[in-house]
């Protein structure tokens, strides 16, 4: 796997009020925090850009709408920015970040950047639909998945699955959709290297 010099890495939604379990429930991969921190210590350290998202829910009651202490960053996350060189804070109402303000696909094109490398929250809804819209627009998509994470989701029938589940399966739609490449971190990072 290559990464490509210019390569963005789209940190999607790391926010404080994903903490809120009472909210969510159970989740995933306790290692994607680390995962997310190394990614980007690696674009900043190599001077590749870096574009923050962030979702402002419009939901009442959501643990990231804004205005909420939810809708800010992790600290660990927060911390990094402007740490780096290029970056880019894109907020959004809805799971797409191309979707967001500034418009996403303007920035990276104006910027000559066809490789986007993606991480954050949640695996299966903002993560999954970014990386899709992505593969559309035509860029080289890959997504960090341990650098991922989600929760246990109920959907139609009284279905129900873990939150492993869901993410497996938001993996292996995504990969062998054709949308991306689902790899590990350490992967990204030594391409990155």
């Amino acid at each position: 796997m290559e990464i490509a010099e210019n390569a963005a890495l789209v940190v999607v939604d790391v926010q404080q009020g994903f903490e809120e379990l009472d909210f969510w429930g159970p989740r995933n991969n306790p290692g994607a925090d680390d995962n997310i921190a190394s990614l980007i210590d690696v674009w900043q350290a190599s001077g590749r850009p870096v574009v923050f998202v962030r979702h402002d829910s419009t939901q009442p009651g959501s643990p990231l709408r804004a205005g909420h202490e939810g809708n800010g960053f992790k600290g660990y996350v927060e911390e990094r920015r402007g740490k780096g060189g290029a970056e880019l804070l894109v907020t959004k109402d809805v799971n797409s970040a191309f979707y967001g303000s500034p418009d996403l696909d303007a920035w990276l094109k104006g910027a000559g950047i066809s490789q986007v490398v993606l991480a954050g929250i949640q695996t299966n809804m903002c993560v999954e639909t970014t990386a899709r819209m992505g593969g559309n627009l035509g860029y080289d998509v890959v997504v960090a998945f341990d650098a991922t994470y989600t929760f246990d989701l109920e959907g139609p029938f009284g279905w129900r699955c873990g939150a492993d589940e869901v993410a497996r399966a938001s993996a292996v739609s995504l990969h062998g959709g054709g949308f991306a490449r689902v790899v590990t971190t350490e992967e990204v990072v030594d391409a990155a290297g």
